[in-house]
């Protein structure tokens, strides 16, 4: 950001490096304010309200201070450049040394959480924003912020009680996690039945599905590529889709039998 300032700055940091005080550190710190205030107010806007922005400029004070004491004009290096990172670093080291999320907000988000579980386990899917705001009796506006607050403290840890389970043994938050890395077995037989029934089918049949679903040709493009009719394309299209549904669906059926 650009200063303006109402009178020699060269010639006041050419006054503190040969000689500093304290009179002449306070005052270029109040010529520096604005940096820190910048600062405070972009790393504020993006926490819930609750969070007090006045800690936030104390910290950058500090680190505004220390900007100064180490800064060697010399170098022929801006100020401003050179102290922003400090500024914001003191800052964010405010927040990580102290639980900066109120009380309030951690309430909120846990409120959401429930709620969030609530209607998943009666509609059998994701509620929607609307769904939610409706059962905690909110409007948009307010159901909104609260989502933005929760977004705060969504980092967890892995060993935080998720739920009670029916038996003595906790299960925690790491219990629930999905396996990114694992393979679902029934998922990878499906895929081996359906590659096998695409290989026994004709030439035209893979033909078609490969022009659909890898060269996003439409059923038109394709009948005129082929020389057939889009209604017949369309119709062998969908045979063929029919023909591994149902692979799929024998699959299913025999793994939920069982041997």
């Amino acid at each position: 950001m650009a200063l303006v300032f109402s009178e020699d700055i060269h010639k006041l940091w050419k006054n503190y490096t040969t000689k500093p005080t304290l009179a002449l550190r306070n005052k270029l710190m109040m010529m520096y304010m604005p940096i820190v205030k910048f600062n405070a107010d972009r790393i504020s806007a993006k926490l819930p309200d609750e969070v007090d922005s006045d800690d936030l400029m104390s910290a950058g004070l500090f680190g505004l201070m220390d900007a100064i004491d180490a800064f060697e004009p010399e170098r022929l290096i801006k100020f401003e450049t050179y102290c922003a990172p400090r500024v914001r670093g003191a800052m964010l080291d405010e927040l990580r040394s102290m639980d900066w999320v109120p009380r309030l907000v951690r309430n909120r988000a846990s409120r959401l959480e429930a709620a969030v579980r609530g209607l998943q386990a009666e509609l059998g899917r994701v509620p929607t924003d609307v769904e939610l705001a409706s059962r905690m009796g909110l409007n948009k506006p307010e159901f909104d912020k609260l989502q933005r607050d929760a977004n705060t403290v969504s980092v967890v840890s892995l060993s935080r009680k998720y739920y009670e389970s029916d038996s003595n043994r906790e299960v925690l938050e790491i219990d629930i996690l999905k396996d990114q890395g694992g393979i679902d077995p029934q998922y990878e037989q499906e895929k081996r039945d359906v590659a096998e029934l695409i290989s026994r089918m004709t030439r035209l049949e893979q033909l078609i599905l490969n022009l659909y679903y890898h060269e996003g040709m439409t059923m038109k493009e394709i009948g005129q590529s082929l020389d057939l009719s889009e209604s017949r394309v369309s119709q062998m299209h969908s045979a063929i889709i029919n023909q591994l549904k149902h692979t799929v669906e024998d699959r299913q059926e025999a793994v939920s039998v069982g041997p």
